[in-house]
């Protein structure tokens, strides 16, 4: 099936005065792009559950009812895409993960998301405590839609969007780091993200630094600062060029399927 795109019009620069917000290389758009390479599942929700397990163990579970009588958050965040764009002040609803992993006891320094689909992606449990990650239902004042992930996504907004996985259904507690079904090589999630440099984002040399910014409490919401930056691309040899672009493109698919808009 060819991949599902929208959104990727009218993007552009930083507006004057907001260019720390936004890593080098990145758009800025109004829009909220989706790239995926199939339908959005839909789970219905009465059937739809959200666990934390550990070991093949189920430790805890919640229905739909459940997730949404725990205590929710509003959310203001800038989001940045692996495909170069980026949206400032998006708004979400979410519970916190902080509040899912209290009802379990673990010493558990990663967790596995996994959702609908079979995607999972994996993060360093300091990633996704301490205000800085939610399991996300609502968008801008409305249920969050399938093609965004709904009925709940994860948002771990520090972190470039792939990580805030699409139709999330869960948690792995583990106790060591291994990738991710949508991660395209064998390599950690810390070897992507690191932590704040502070290097500005006008800095072009920052490319070569990784940054993240723990989100800020503004007025009893939580403001998340710009996400971490992607190494710089290697320029490749002129005859294979055109074999990259294809390369990158299957993979933007791919992350974005689950990850991004």
């Amino acid at each position: 099936m060819s991949p599902v795109s929208r959104g990727f019009h009218h993007l552009r620069r930083a507006p004057a005065g907001e260019e720390r917000r936004v890593p080098p290389g990145q758009y800025v758009t109004e829009g909220f792009p989706v790239l995926s390479a199939g339908p959005a599942p839909r789970t219905p929700l009465e059937d739809w559950t959200f666990s934390i397990t550990r070991g093949g163990e189920m430790e805890k579970s919640w229905t739909w009812q459940g997730f949404r009588a725990l205590p929710a958050e509003t959310v203001t965040a800038d989001i940045h895409c692996v495909t170069r764009w980026s949206k400032l002040g998006t708004q979400w609803r979410g519970v916190p993960v902080d509040t899912l992993l209290k009802q379990v006891e673990h010493d558990a320094p990663y967790v596995l998301a996994f959702c609908d689909g079979g995607y999972t992606t994996n993060l360093p449990i300091e990633d996704v405590t301490g205000g800085q990650a939610w399991v996300a239902f609502g968008y801008d004042g409305d249920p969050l839609e399938p093609e965004h992930g709904g009925p709940a996504r994860l948002l771990v907004p520090h972190l470039y969007f792939w990580k805030s996985a699409k139709w999330v259904r869960g948690l792995e507690l583990r106790d060591h780091d291994a990738p991710g079904s949508g991660r395209p090589t064998a390599t950690t999630c810390t070897e992507t993200h690191g932590k704040n440099s502070g290097t500005p984002a006008t800095d072009l040399a920052g490319r070569r630094r990784h940054l993240g910014h723990p989100g800020d409490r503004l007025g009893g919401h939580h403001h998340a600062r710009p996400a971490g930056l992607a190494r710089p691309p290697r320029r490749p040899a002129p005859g294979r060029a055109a074999d990259r672009r294809r390369r990158l493109h299957r993979r933007a698919v791919l992350l974005d399927r689950h990850g991004a808009g």
